[in-house]
Formats: C-alpha cells, sequence, structure tokens
C-alpha cells in the first residue's frame, strides 16, 4: 500500500489547476473549449486521496464510518450551505417564476447531493437553457458524494474478507467505463451524469493510492509529469461542448492527472505545483468552484446586453474573493474549530432546512404571487406555433421530411411562395389575415431551423433542394424568404441566383426580425422584477443591434432580389415594438425571435402588404 497519509502539496496545486480550468471554460468557452476536464482531473484527486485515508485506517482497524461521514460533512457543508442560500436569495430577486421553481428543484437536490440525477432529468450540461442554470455545477458534487457513501463501506467488508482492495478498486473502475462506453453513444445524458459510469475516474486515483508505491525523486519522474501534464493540455484544447463525452475521451485527463500526482518528485511539481500561489489556490478550489458560476449566471441575467471579456475577468475575480472569505471566515473554522460534534449536527440541520427553503420553492410555483396579474400572464406566455402549421408545412426535419398536400392554396394566383426557417413560419398568421382582403394564395415549404441555403448542414441542404425544384416547377409569382438569419449571406444569395435564373418570381428577402436576447416575455418581467414597472411600448434594453440589414440589401439587391427591413416596420429610434397594447397577448415576441400573430399581422399589414400589392405588382 502506497505513502497516502503523507501530504504532497503539489496535490494543492493541481487542484488549482482543475478548478481554473473550470472556471475559464465557463468565462470564456471559446478560448478554453476543453477546460471541463477540470471536473475529472477533480475526480481523479479525490478518489486518489480519501480512498488513501480510508485503507490507511480500515487496515489499522481504527476507522470510524460516522466519523469520517462527519468529516465529509464539516469539509463539504459549510461553503455549499452559504452558495445554495445565496443562490435562492439572488433567485427570487431576478429569476421568473418558472425558472425560480426549477431552482427550488436544484436546491433541494443539491441538499440531498443529488443534483446529478436532478439535472440528468432535465438536459444536458452543455444545452443553452442549462446556461441559465445558477446550480448546474453542482451535478460533480452529487457525483462525488455519492461514490463516498458506497465506497467506505466496500473498503471494509474487503479488508475483512482479506481480499486485495487494488484488485476491487481496478475491477470496479474497469466495469464503470465499460459501462461509460455502453452508454456514450444512445445515452450521452446519462453517460455524463450517472455516477456509475463516471465512477471510473474516482476509481482510478483510489489504484493508484493502493497499488502504487511512491519514489521521492529520479528521473522517470520529471518525464511522468511532463507527459501527465501535455496530456491534460491536449484535452483542454482539442475537446468541446460538442465532444462525446465522457466515453472513451475521458480516460484522457484522467490518465494524465495519475502521471502528474504519481510524480511529486518531479521538477514541475515541486517547484511549480508546490509553489505558494498554487497551494493557495488549491486549498480556496472548493469554494471557488461552487461561486464563480452562480455569479456568472446571476450577473448575464442583469446585463441588458452579452458579458463582456472584460466583465466576465471581473466576475471570476470576484468569485475568488468570496471564496478566500468562505474559506477563512466560514469553511475553515468549522473544519477545524472546537465542538465538532456539535457544528456537525448544525450542519446536517442547515443542509435540512436549506432542503426545505427549495420544496417550499417549488410548492409556491416560484413565489409567482412576487407578480402582479398582468406580468404573471405575461412570465406564463408559451411559444405558440398552432397557426404555423407545424408538422405539415412547418417540418421538424429530425421526423418528418415530405410536406403535407395543403402547404399549397392551389388554384389561387397570384402565389406567395413562402420559404424559410420556423420564423418563416411564424409570418403565416399575418398572410391568412392578409388572405382576408386580398385575392392570392400562400404555398408554405418552412422548416425548423433551416434558413434558406443550398450549403448548409446535411438534412436542410436536401431539404431546401427539393424545395427550390417544387418553385421551379411551380413558378409563383412572388418568392419570400424568411429566416433568422445569419453570418452566412452566401447561403441565400445562392438561393436568390438559383431562383432568378430558373423563375420568372419576383425574389423579396424579408430581413431578421428583432432579437430579443433573453426573450422578450424574460425582458419584460426582469425589468418589472428589478424597478418595479412594465416595460415601454418601444425598448433598445436586450434587443440586439440591427447590423445585418445593411449588408444583406447591399449584398441581394446586386443579385435582382428585393430587401425588406422587418426592422424598419417594427422599430425605430425610440427602439423596437414591445407590445401593441397593455395585456400579455399584445406582446410582439414569445421568445427569442418569434413573431407573435399580432405581430405577424402587423408586419404584413404595414410592410409585406404595402410591398407584394403596390405598384410593382400590377403587371399579376
Amino acid at each position: 500500500m502506497g505513502n497516502q497519509a503523507i501530504y504532497r502539496p503539489h496535490i494543492d496545486g493541481l487542484r488549482a489547476i482543475a478548478v481554473s480550468l473550470v472556471v475559464l471554460f465557463h468565462a470564456y468557452p471559446s478560448t478554453f473549449p476543453g477546460g471541463f476536464i477540470g471536473v475529472d482531473i477533480f475526480f481523479v484527486i479525490s478518489g486518489y486521496l480519501i480512498t488513501g485515508i480510508i485503507a490507511r485506517d480500515v487496515g489499522a482497524g481504527r476507522f470510524d464510518l460516522a466519523g469520517f461521514y462527519a468529516r465529509r460533512a464539516r469539509r463539504i457543508f459549510p461553503a455549499l450551505l452559504v452558495v445554495l442560500a445565496a443562490a435562492l436569495a439572488l433567485g427570487y430577486r431576478l429569476m421568473l417564476p418558472d425558472a425560480y421553481r426549477q431552482l427550488g428543484i436544484d436546491t433541494a437536490a443539491s441538499a440531498a447531493f443529488s443534483a446529478n440525477i436532478a439535472l440528468m432529468m432535465q438536459s444536458g450540461y452543455f444545452d443553452v437553457e442549462s446556461a441559465k442554470k445558477p446550480l448546474l455545477h453542482l451535478w460533480s458534487l452529487g457525483i462525488e458524494e455519492q461514490f463516498y457513501l458506497f465506497w467506505p463501506l466496500v473498503l471494509i467488508v474487503f479488508v475483512r474478507k482479506g481480499l486485495s482492495l487494488f484488485r476491487a478498486s481496478l475491477f470496479l473502475g474497469l466495469a464503470s467505463f465499460a459501462l461509460n462506453l455502453a452508454l456514450i453513444g444512445n445515452h450521452p445524458i446519462a453517460a455524463f451524469y450517472l455516477p456509475v459510469t463516471r465512477a471510473f475516474e474516482l476509481f482510478a486515483g483510489a489504484a493508484l493510492a493502493l497499488g502504487c508505491r511512491e519514489a521521492s525523486e529520479g528521473r522517470w519522474q520529471d518525464i511522468r509529469a511532463l507527459a501527465g501534464a501535455l496530456l491534460i493540455g491536449c484535452t483542454v484544447a482539442l475537446f468541446d461542448s460538442a465532444t462525446p463525452f465522457p466515453g472513451w475521451r475521458a480516460a484522457l485527463p484522467v490518465i494524465g492527472t495519475l502521471l502528474v500526482l504519481s510524480s511529486p518528485g518531479a521538477w514541475g511539481c515541486r517547484v511549480i505545483l508546490a509553489s505558494r500561489p498554487m497551494v493557495w489556490g488549491g486549498l480556496i478550489s472548493y469554494p471557488h468552484y461552487l461561486w464563480h458560476w452562480p455569479l456568472l449566471v446571476y450577473f448575464a441575467m442583469i446585463k441588458t446586453a452579452s458579458l463582456t471579456e472584460i466583465e466576465r475577468g471581473l466576475i471570476i475575480s470576484l468569485s475568488l474573493l468570496l471564496a478566500w472569505v468562505t474559506y477563512r471566515f466560514i469553511e475553515f473554522p468549522i473544519r477545524f474549530g472546537r465542538s465538532q460534534p456539535l457544528k456537525t449536527c448544525g450542519l446536517v440541520a442547515g443542509m435540512m432546512a436549506i432542503a426545505a427553503a427549495g420544496i417550499i420553492v417549488v410548492r409556491s410555483d416560484g413565489f409567482d404571487g412576487r407578480l402582479p396579474p398582468q406580468v404573471r400572464a405575461i412570465a406564463s406566455i408559451r411559444t405558440d406555433g398552432s397557426g404555423w402549421r407545424v408538422g405539415e408545412c412547418l417540418l421538424d426535419l429530425s421526423q418528418k421530411t415530405d410536406y403535407a398536400e395543403t402547404c399549397v392554396d392551389h388554384g389561387k394566383r397570384p402565389m406567395v411562395f413562402l420559404w424559410g426557417d420556423s420564423t418563416a413560419g411564424a409570418l403565416l398568421p399575418g398572410l391568412r389575415r392578409a388572405q382576408e382582403t386580398r385575392e392570392f394564395g400562400i404555398a408554405q415549404f418552412t422548416a425548423s431551423s433551416c434558413m434558406p441555403d443550398l450549403d448548409g448542414p446535411a438534412n436542410c441542404r436536401e431539404n431546401n433542394a427539393r424545395v427550390l425544384e417544387i418553385a421551379v416547377k411551380m413558378d409563383p409569382e412572388v418568392v419570400l424568404l424568411h429566416a433568422y438569419w445569419g453570418l452566412n449571406l452566401d447561403g441565400v444569395a445562392g438561393i436568390v441566383a438559383a431562383l432568378k435564373q430558373r423563375t420568372h418570381a419576383r425574389i423579396v428577402v424579408l430581413g431578421p426580425v428583432p432579437v430579443w436576447r433573453r426573450g422578450l416575455p424574460q425582458e419584460v418581467i426582469l425589468l418589472y422584477l428589478q424597478h418595479q414597472e412594465l416595460i415601454p411600448e418601444r425598448s433598445n434594453i436586450g434587443v440586439s443591434l440591427n447590423w445585418q440589414d445593411a449588408p444583406m440589401r447591399a449584398k441581394l439587391e446586386q443579385l435582382g432580389a428585393e430587401f425588406i427591413s422587418a426592422r424598419d416596420a417594427l422599430c425605430d429610434h425610440r427602439g423596437c415594438l414591445t407590445r401593441i397594447g397593455p395585456t400579455a397577448a399584445d406582446l410582439t415576441s414569445s421568445d427569442t425571435v418569434h413573431l407573435t400573430d399580432r405581430a405577424s399581422i402587423l408586419l404584413m399589414a404595414t410592410v409585406i402588404d404595402k410591398v407584394l400589392w403596390g405598384p410593382r405588382a400590377l403587371a399579376y
């Protein structure tokens, strides 16, 4: 059995590296795309240290299971209680009722060390909505504590039966890794969050503690440590949120960590990782990990625009300060002061109280009574695609690729051929209303998340090629193109060129509608929560800048298309239209970018109707 009881300062330095990688990934995901592997480093370190302590005491016959859990409580609970309480308090002030209710669920789950299970039931770690969950990062704490509920009992049984602890950790680790490989393909979220699929990382550290005898010096330590550091660095540089993980790739940072842990005599470990600044970073790594993510989430809620790099740096600096304060004045005194049994009981009671508070938030529906009825109605708005012909003429290409026969108003002319993504589908209520006073037909060929682009993703490319052939065969009088346009203007330019070459249609491109960074209902409610006032009828708060219209107009009009600015119709010098009346139904957008039916009718009546049926259309 190895020298598990010896304090190794380089381990604290490695902790500092691990937490820094995670923090930098969360703050600057494009710069540190694989920084999330810092959690895997933590798992290996934890398995190594705690297993060494338990195995030593079990082998000596002095292991106290209740005492072990009490020490874990004094180590984990103090900082966690403070952060959970702060998250709930800030959420009451800043979060919408549904989101706050979800925070209550996450708080109760975190207090019960089952956040990973709760999050697994909701969505994936890298999903867009996950970025709005202040307690998302506590999934790793759940896995770690679930492991330590089970692992000491296994060690006790194996020691009493005279079985090899090293072989036990090796066998269980391989079994966990195999299960992880089995699930990563068809059940990636489960593979990410389940303790049985991530335990191999802790077992790897345990196997090192149980089976490796450390040497104090030797050139092989320098080689091992350098190889481990390079392996960790490569995973940070090469992995990103699109990388299937954990899977076999998780073995890379695990092996890298094992190589560094097993080389305390290496120059990099003695001089760099064991330096005072690195050790200090390791000592506050746990509260730093707890604080950084809620701060990033809540500051993003407060800010009307995206956080700048400087602002993210300041937030990380604040999390470092709070981590030091938490460690110095809360965690350290409770862990090492007197009256430890009393403190342990108090911590358990506090954790039960915070779990109860989370349950109360859930039972009260996120304290929706904070909001007056008018604002509460806005909070309950959902994107309503009932008038968009979803599943018939607005397709989800992962489920269906054939358009319904009813997508074309056969026998009606002139024909408006509507082509685009779901934002184009949201124009249909306005076009239908226009049909009440004008004679024309509608052909709707829209697909969710697929802008008109012949060079886009494979499923969209195939769909757009098929729609182009339909347009050529139908030869409509007008092709109306609209989408959540991105940076690639060459794609829509290619569509315009193909239509001009193969049809006689007027090509009309509708520019992007206003994009509300957090969704218009959220902007309305956040403004009320912060300032106790309803959003004005026009606002610039939280809406994107109009940077696309000018380049789109210049590029597309050269090709013979007509460009219409939706922004000009819905925005002016006072801001973009937020509501057409005082009620929730009067909002112009139901989310980030989809127009409500009333806004669609307004847009078609004030802009599209005039252009399509104005003087240039008299030839019809």
